[in-house]
């Protein structure tokens, strides 16, 4: 271990950071899973916040429930509200990195609304400043919520085509779970899972229960239920190798995929 450390450190400091030789050595050293007992949930904003009390207080009750026996990261989705600014702010010409902005203040706010009806539990929000205190509140209470948005802003990479920020909420709480190297990432959604086709306008939609990325992008499926950009950091991923997406709006469901059934749509890395 000593010399693969010292032969990447000579790499490091002699080669550009796109040496092949370099990455190799660099892929080979051990990773360190920060939080590998927690569990990532993002809550959509569209899909389930949005809809007000009747989707929230019960998954609130669930989501307090289960932290007795999961450690719970919770992230917000943005929802219809920034979708309503991205509109305003593309016809005003503005570019990805300011829609950016302004959809992570919306999903700041969904984090806040969810946060103050978990506070008499001691759940607390914070925000992307204060996720080193994460490891405390696990500790502690078992869960934590935050916003969703990941918080590139004016550093947002731009999209292909057109300024709507790619890496929105569902790309954000992904990267938290890998990069906290989490056990498991559940997207709550208004959806049974992945379709063939949209259910809310095809009525001969057909259910998809397991699913990998390439097999998604094959048949076209790869903007249906996801954000695009998150299959790609799937695709990627060291820790976080699948992902489930389950129906909040189904009391139990979220209970169901925390203790391990295959409740909803996989979808796998490979």
């Amino acid at each position: 271990m000593a010399n693969e450390t010292t032969e990447l450190e000579a790499l490091l400091m002699q080669r550009s950071l796109t040496d092949p030789e370099l990455l190799a050595a660099a892929e080979t050293a051990a990773d360190y899973r920060i939080l590998p007992d927690a569990t990532v949930i993002k809550i959509g904003g569209q899909s389930v916040i949005d809809r007000g009390r009747a989707a929230v207080y019960p998954l609130v009750e669930e989501i307090v429930a289960a932290r007795k026996s999961h450690k719970l990261m919770i992230g917000t989705g943005a929802g219809t509200r920034a979708r309503h600014l991205y509109s305003i702010a593309a016809a005003l010409n503005l570019p990805a990195g300011v829609l950016s902005q302004l959809g992570a203040s919306v999903a700041d706010q969904n984090a806040e609304m969810l946060g103050q009806l978990l506070a008499k539990h001691g759940i607390s929000h914070v925000s992307n400043a204060g996720l080193s205190a994460v490891p405390l509140f696990l500790a502690e209470v078992n869960a934590v919520v935050f916003a969703g948005m990941p918080p590139y802003g004016l550093w947002m990479p731009p999209a292909p085509e057109g300024v709507i920020p790619p890496y929105r909420t569902d790309a954000g709480c992904f990267l938290v779970a890998e990069q906290f190297g989490c056990k498991a990432m559940i997207y709550v959604k208004d959806e049974n899972g992945l379709y063939d086709a949209n259910p809310k306008t095809a009525k001969d939609a057909k259910f998809i229960a397991r699913i990998s990325v390439d097999e998604m992008k094959a048949r076209g499926l790869h903007d249906s239920i996801l954000e695009f950009p998150m299959l790609d950091l799937l695709k990627a991923a060291r820790h976080v190798r699948e992902v489930q997406v389950v129906n909040g709006l189904v009391p139990g469901n979220l209970t169901r995929a925390l203790a391990g059934e295959h409740v909803g749509t996989i979808i796998t890395a490979a």
